[in-house]
């Protein structure tokens, strides 16, 4: 059996395993998280870094990937230091393949919803979902990118691409300096909430982006919403649920009533396949084409669920 381990510096209380067959193979995945711990979890990748086949980066992000450019971030880097022979991802390869299908998986399954509702996209962080960026502005919704507003804690809303472009240019190469917990919730912190800029979920009638951020920020009335993203948990979709959100999608497969995050299934996908090399995102256009291939052959696609 294959395995994949998602190390994560987000909440333990959001642990789940599953095993998946995946191009004929069966793979273990594993979310493990340290709450916050860094140096528990670079210690847990040089501990089992060669003893599994892939590694995820859970609750935080090596780098960002933003109009084909990569731009790294070296709070977090220091994390898989010392990992010399397991692949390791954070799923920017996923983000930017199959959460790029979002709206038109919308589209094929509740086109006419969204006739009557408007299509508004909220986006949380677009800088760090690209690929929701691209799906929802390809398909020719109105765009709000709320990267100044729930990353910063800005009133800066931004209804251009070349303004997600613009931010990414100037500001991600200082943020990416910082401590990573100063622009993004870790640890139980990620289970707090804080609602925060009402008018703007108000606006959208699509939210989409990290779940973290969505429950972190939503105000308690989402009547008729629709939420794409994922790592859900029970507690998440129950969240949604008492919120009035009419439909959830969750841009990886639910398995055990849990959609797992990007890089647990990035990573699922590199050890089914048996995928040695080192992930490079800086140079990413290879890598991209055999993830399509991947996603492709075993059928992973956005998943629709009816929540109201």
């Amino acid at each position: 059996m294959k395995e994949a381990i998602s190390i994560s510096i987000g909440s333990s209380t959001r642990d789940k395993e599953a095993i998946v067959n995946l191009l004929g193979e069966e793979v273990h995945i594993s979310r493990v998280g340290t709450d916050g711990d860094m140096q528990a979890a670079r210690k847990m990748y040089r501990d089992l870094d060669g003893k599994v086949d892939a590694f995820g980066v859970g609750g935080t992000d090596l780098g960002l990937f933003v109009d084909d450019k990569w731009y790294e971030l070296h709070s977090v880097s220091s994390l898989v230091a010392d990992v010399t022979q397991t692949p390791v991802v954070d799923g920017c390869g996923l983000k930017n393949t199959l959460e790029a299908q979002a709206a038109a998986v919308l589209e094929a399954e509740i086109g006419d919803y969204l006739d009557g509702i408007g299509r508004k996209a909220l986006v949380m962080t677009a800088v760090d979902r690209y690929g929701l960026l691209r799906t929802f502005v390809d398909a020719g919704y109105e765009c709000l990118f709320g990267d100044a507003l729930f990353s910063l804690g800005i009133r800066l809303p931004i209804y251009k691409e070349s303004g997600v472009k613009f931010l990414a240019a100037t500001l991600i190469p200082i943020v990416s300096r910082l401590p990573f917990k100063w622009v993004y919730p870790i640890g139980e912190k990620q289970m707090e909430r804080t609602p925060k800029f009402e008018w703007a979920f108000e606006w959208a009638s699509v939210i989409a982006g990290d779940c973290h951020y969505i429950t972190r920020y939503m105000p308690d009335d989402l009547s008729g919403k629709v939420i794409v993203t994922n790592t859900t948990t029970q507690h998440d979709v129950s969240l949604f649920r008492e919120a009035g959100v009419k439909y959830l999608l969750t841009t990886t497969p639910v398995y055990d009533g849990r959609s797992f995050g990007t890089n647990m299934m990035e990573a699922a996908l590199l050890a089914a396949s048996g995928y040695k090399e080192k992930v490079d995102y800086r140079h990413p256009a290879a890598y991209f084409a055999m993830l399509t291939e991947l996603i492709e052959k075993v059928g992973l696609r956005p998943q629709l669920q009816v929540l109201n």
